[in-house]
């Protein structure tokens, strides 16, 4: 089967993503802004705009939502946002209702007001350069535990060591404030699933979807969890060797987890762009990035390899 228009538009974004994001930690004056608005109604946007609407109304049918709340965001640039509006269900989300905003939540481009919430999902952006997208909702067993103040027991289900890992406890702070984004600084990059006490859950991944799955996962696993322990109190864990053996393939998949060694967080964080500012400048001495028209060509160039190579191996 040939690809169609909106896959060909996932596969410019993310290269898009990965030529900007390339560009983020390494700035430099010859670097120009995309003008916002082009950028907002872009195929890029418009396929991100296309997988959020999507993601919302699974969450609304999975009753991981319920009226206007939880929230959805997505990178669409080093320097901007696309986010659901606030005061808005997400099983009635339209691609028209959404907006880009920048790092300091000033909203550019859409006709409805972003998400209160987006405070959070930038804290995470600005802390984690691996975050691609984030998801702020409240599926009903993971926010039990979270009410509870009960962080779910560990090394039961490979799915949930392998994918999401422990579970981190953020304290209560007021919703849609400065304060209560800055709960999860402490925990968010060994973590890409935070509890939220008395709230929910944020969940954050390279995409929208993935994002997504992580909150799938975790609330099955704390239904779970509630109900083996209904049926024995002590509950046998995996054996810690095999626990290793977990770590060893979530590694592979290059996901956070606060049980994976120190040095290999350092490797990571460097892959990701966190060199130090001086061994940026010697990189970038002596050489321009390219322009905006030579990265629109280099996408398109790349998009249609890329397309050309899938529809051969159909």
């Amino acid at each position: 089967m040939l690809m169609t228009k909106t896959d060909q538009n996932m596969i410019s974004a993310i290269l898009r993503r990965a030529v900007l994001d390339s560009f983020a930690a390494n700035p430099s004056n010859d670097v120009p802004l995309e003008e916002p608005q082009q950028l907002f109604t872009s195929p890029e946007a418009n396929a991100l705009k296309e997988e959020i609407v999507r993601v919302g109304r699974k969450l609304w049918e999975r009753q991981y939502v319920d009226g206007n709340g939880g929230n959805i965001s997505v990178r669409l640039s080093p320097h901007h946002v696309l986010c659901t509006p606030t005061l808005c269900s997400k099983g009635d989300l339209r691609m028209e209702d959404l907006s880009l905003v920048d790092l300091d939540n000033c909203q550019i481009c859409g006709d409805r007001p972003q998400t209160s919430e987006i405070l959070l999902h930038l804290e995470i952006y600005k802390a984690v350069p691996a975050a691609k997208a984030v998801i702020h909702c409240h599926p009903p067993y993971a926010t039990a535990h979270a009410i509870a103040g009960v962080v779910p027991q560990g090394n039961l289900i490979p799915e949930q060591e392998v994918f999401v890992g422990p579970v981190a406890l953020a304290p209560y702070e007021t919703p849609g404030t400065q304060v209560f984004a800055e709960t999860v600084l402490p925990y968010v990059k060994n973590h890409n699933t935070i509890l939220l006490a008395n709230h929910g859950i944020v969940c954050w991944a390279d995409t929208v979807t993935h994002a997504e799955w992580y909150v799938e996962v975790v609330e099955t696993y704390c239904k779970t969890v509630m109900i083996a322990g209904q049926l024995r109190p002590k509950l046998n864990e995996i054996p810690a060797d095999k626990i290793q053996d977990l770590l060893v393939m979530k590694k592979r998949l290059g996901l956070p987890d606060p049980r994976l060694p120190a040095e290999a967080e350092a490797i990571e964080a460097s892959v990701l762009g966190g060199h130090s500012a001086a061994a940026s400048q010697r990189k970038s001495a002596g050489r321009k990035h390219p322009g905006k028209d030579e990265i629109d060509a280099f996408v398109s160039r790349w998009t249609a390899e890329v397309v050309a190579f899938l529809n051969r191996s159909e």
